[in-house]
């Protein structure tokens, strides 16, 4: 961590996240900004203000996750060139994880890759998808199965953004904080319990904590050959569950949330967790308002489903789960019949 100029930073090998308002960027070249016509009408005046370049383009999609395709993707590099981006030019993801995700992927595809910068306007974003380098977007197979590694050039963290986020936004954000404090730091789970995370003053350094979780993880495995697939704890679930209701019903973070429950039940039933600890992690989602109920109509293919997770392999299935608060560890070889009698509690 280094503290410059009134900014947190946390250096990554190949790039630096920092937090505080938004400082002033400066590009040689070409810039094209990547948003959606809501935080294009909120926030676009802040960053042209803070942004320098020899010239300066802005593209708008559409905002949620159905428009996490081929189609929107195809339309930011239609931008692209049309205003002649180049090799040294920049595009910037300004927006929630969607938009992070698919400018990560179309600047890593453009002219074999540029550059490109996270500015997140959205807790889950800022905490999460901002950091890491995973893009992609999704098809009806599921989500996130097309896509690259492709890092950003730097991430800002500015919580002003937030000021206009709707509650349930901001509540879908909080899913993946409470992820990350299962799986890795008891102290911050507590911490969550006994404070809110809404007032200011607490908010970025529990974005800084978070983000310093995932940054280590990330650090240590950056394209998820080990550690890093911890981070999908409630994602294996929740990735069907956004699949089977339709992109856009659930937030991300709200599908996290109901994946969470029900790799806790796992966990519960393989004795990893005790029954209080998986009542406390119930009760700290459900106090930050995140949906922890779900109704699936059939198992079988719910359970089929678990096979397109980037995580399974040579027809496995794996699951990260819960090993007290604090802790985590991978499973294999859980045999059907355990996993349907989980499913079916969610009948």
């Amino acid at each position: 961590m280094k503290n410059k100029a009134h900014h947190l930073e946390i250096v990554l090998p190949s790039y630096t996240i920092t937090f505080g308002e938004l400082p002033k960027i400066t590009h040689q070249g070409k810039v094209l900004i990547i948003t959606n016509p809501k935080i294009a009408g909120l926030h676009l005046q802040t960053l042209l203000a803070n942004l320098e370049a020899k010239e300066i383009y802005c593209h708008t999609i559409p905002d949620g996750e159905n428009y996490k395709n081929f189609d929107t993707l195809n339309g930011i590099l239609e931008a692209a060139f049309n205003h002649r981006l180049d090799r040294n030019s920049l595009m910037i993801a300004f927006g929630g994880g969607v938009i992070g995700d698919m400018v990560g992927f179309a600047s890593g595809i453009f002219m074999r890759g540029i550059d490109f910068i996270q500015i997140p306007t959205t807790l889950l974003a800022q905490v999460d998808s901002s950091v890491g380098g995973k893009t992609g977007i999704n098809n009806h197979f599921g989500k996130n199965l097309i896509g690259l590694f492709h890092q950003p050039k730097a991430v800002y963290i500015d919580t002003r953004f937030l000021a206009t986020l709707p509650r349930r936004e901001f509540s879908a954000g909080m899913a993946e904080i409470i992820k990350m404090a299962v799986c890795f730091d008891a102290s911050l789970f507590e911490a969550l319990h006994d404070s809110n995370m809404a007032e200011n003053p607490i908010l970025l350094g529990r974005i800084y904590q978070a983000i310093s979780i995932k940054a280590k993880v990330v650090a240590q495995d950056e394209k998820e050959h080990g550690i890093r697939a911890a981070l999908n704890y409630g994602h294996t679930f929740g990735h069907i569950i956004e699949r089977e209701s339709g992109y856009g019903h659930y937030l991300h973070g709200e599908a996290v949330g109901i994946g969470i429950v029900m790799a806790n039940k796992l966990a519960l039933k393989l004795e990893l967790i005790t029954q209080k600890e998986f009542d406390a992690i119930l009760a700290l989602l459900q106090q930050y308002e995140i949906p922890t109920t779900y109704k699936i109509h059939d198992e079988e293919s719910f359970y089929q489903a678990f096979f397109l997770d980037k995580k399974s392999s040579n027809d496995k299935i794996k699951f990260v789960l819960p090993k007290g608060i604090g802790n985590v560890c991978f499973k294999e070889d859980i045999p059907k019949g355990v996993i349907l009698e989980v499913l079916s509690a969610f009948k």
